[in-house]
């Protein structure tokens, strides 16, 4: 947790971190954006489409609420999945309360278990969230809160739907009331921790998780190597890598004359341009680094997991 600034906040002020956990596509990071109210996380139906853990602002008059967004836990089957695993778990550690969300459209199984139990070591207060409340009916909501009642003891059960906002806001008082009293731990006008770069790689990444399908996704690994401000143009020029690990990932990705990455440059640029604030030239190229999947040192030297 990090040493507490400066930061002057009424009495009965509460502030604290909340860690939010779950199997891969629980919804976590739709919940993040939602309790934000603008997008900070990228989203999409692909396992491990967050890689780096971080943390959400949420700072209000009478408190602030720190979000750390992990990666989905689950089964690992390569060195980035260890990785993954590794800074979820560690966001457990020294935090306020945790947040466990289970997708109410799937039965409580095994894997939610294995999580159930890691979060025996943490200390904080427990609240479980039911996600993607707008998916099923109340029945089984009532079929999914018994069931998940038996995993840990909670102090708190809340179901919600990042999609349509329903319940998050339940959500945000649940956690609230579990926060001590504290200082502001960040600026008010601050909504999240991660470097610019970063953002910025990830929202080009979602892009690439929403277009492809099958293995390739799993490969992506996306840098950016220069960001330059024009104030005179008002102009961000950006110039990222997008890294596969084969050269057939590579031509599908560039696709047929160059389509499919000038699409993805397209979508990508649009969700800049309304982060940044600014018209966005975006220069994309591929390169080939065979299996950095599988090589823990070239994993963080993309800032994946404990690597940030």
């Amino acid at each position: 947790m990090p040493q507490s600034l400066d930061f002057s906040s009424p009495e009965g002020f509460r502030s604290g971190f909340v860690t939010l956990v779950g199997r891969p596509n629980a919804g976590k990071s739709t919940l993040v954006n939602a309790v934000m109210g603008k997008k900070v996380a990228i989203t999409s139906n692909t396992v491990q489409t967050t890689r780096h853990r971080f943390r959400a602002v949420l700072s209000r008059p009478d408190f602030q609420m720190i979000m750390v967004d992990t990666p989905g836990l689950h089964k690992p089957h390569d060195a980035l999945g260890e990785e993954l695993n590794t800074s979820a778990l560690k966001a457990l550690e020294d935090v306020d309360v945790v947040a466990m969300l289970i997708d109410a459209t799937k039965p409580v199984g095994t894997g939610d278990a294995w999580v159930a139990a890691q979060l025996a070591r943490a200390r904080a207060r427990k609240v479980l969230v039911l996600s993607k409340l707008d998916l099923v009916d109340a029945q089984t909501v009532e079929k999914m809160r018994a069931a998940a009642a038996e995993l840990a003891p909670w102090d708190h059960v809340i179901a919600c739907s990042g999609a349509t906002g329903e319940g998050v806001e339940d959500f945000v008082g649940a956690v609230v009331s579990c926060l001590p009293e504290g200082p502001r731990w960040f600026p008010e006008d601050m909504d999240t921790d991660q470097p610019l770069e970063v953002m910025v790689a990830e929202f080009v990444r979602e892009k690439i998780l929403r277009s492809f399908r099958e293995e390739v996704p799993h490969a992506i690994g996306v840098r950016v190597e220069e960001m330059n401000y024009s104030r005179k143009k008002n102009l961000d020029s950006i110039r990222a890598i997008i890294y596969v690990e084969h050269d057939s990932q590579k031509g599908i990705i560039i696709g047929k004359r160059g389509a499919a990455i000038k699409q993805v440059g397209i979508e990508a640029r649009a969700d800049l341009e309304q982060l940044l604030g600014t018209r966005v030239y975006l220069d994309l190229n591929v390169k080939v680094k065979k299996n950095w999947r599988k090589d823990a040192s070239q994993i963080r030297r993309f800032g994946y997991g404990e690597g940030l």
